[in-house]
């Protein structure tokens, strides 16, 4: 259904079951997939690609060009996947050279005034709550779940199932399996919560949380750390997922959380 006070560009690619609500403004080169509805208001710039049964709320800015200097004009998209929901006021620029796309996955939720700049590329099943900012090509794998408020630094990795507290900071990359929060962001336990949730049995938890003592609770350096994982602890999924991501990490891991001597240290010690 397509309504007389939308604007559709006559090059545009729409399934035939398409819902566009009034005063929505869709460019060329744009393909939006079967069982879609655009809100009031939306703006569908060139480039976008929307898959199956997403539904976009009013006021939300899709594939607008990057605010990034470097940005030419080069030929780039913006990519979202089937059943995901875009909130009001949500905007998410296309991509730039660096990898030609921005992409958010499929089964997604991105709440009110979320912004996903050029080349991030997020995958399914992931949410984030209400003004999460997510700069240039950050990397957010499945099932991540962004508390409201926080900002994501440009090149950042944030790992599978992760949870991240609300107004967080986000400067490192955060390891898979975890909670993050505190100022600044810390390492905070396994998400083990979320985690049963998703069908990960205790063995598989248990088996996380020992990783985890390893990196964050016996003093030891990152690269000892993971020394030790790799020699002592029985190999699984998890366990190589989590050795990977810190070996590829390239702004480095979340620290743990500081002792009350180290904190007292921080901010009472003025030699």
């Amino acid at each position: 259904m397509k309504q007389p006070l939308a604007y559709i560009h006559p090059e545009a690619k729409i399934a035939p079951n398409v819902v566009i609500e009034p005063f929505v403004t869709i460019d060329k080169n744009v393909v939006i997939g079967e069982g879609t509805r655009i809100g009031s208001g939306a703006t569908i710039y060139e480039g976008a690609r929307i898959g199956k049964n997403c539904n976009i709320f009013p006021g939300a800015v899709i594939s607008a060009i990057p605010q990034d200097l470097k940005f030419k004009g080069e030929d780039s998209t913006a990519e979202i996947g089937d059943n995901t929901t875009v909130r009001e006021c949500v905007t998410i620029n296309r991509g730039t050279s660096a990898k030609g796309k921005t992409v958010v996955g499929s089964n997604c939720l991105l709440m009110a005034y979320v912004h996903v700049a050029h080349d991030a590329q997020i995958g399914n099943n992931v949410i984030l709550v209400n003004s999460v900012q997510v700069a240039g090509e950050v990397v957010i794998d499945d099932f991540a779940i962004i508390g409201g408020m926080s900002a994501v630094h440009q090149f950042v990795h944030v790992g599978a199932h992760v949870m991240i507290a609300g107004g967080s900071l986000i400067g490192k990359d955060v390891p898979p399996y975890v909670k993050a929060g505190r100022e600044p962001i810390q390492y905070a336990g396994v998400n083990s919560i979320g985690l049963r949730r998703r069908g990960f049995t205790n063995e598989q938890i248990t088996g996380i949380q020992e990783i985890y003592r390893y990196l964050y609770m016996k003093g030891l350096n990152n690269s000892e750390a993971c020394e030790l994982i790799e020699a002592e602890l029985t190999a699984s999924k998890e366990r190589d997922d989590i050795l990977l991501f810190i070996k590829n990490s390239k702004r480095g891991i979340i620290r743990g959380y500081n002792t009350v001597s180290d904190r007292k240290k921080k901010y009472f010690d003025f030699d």
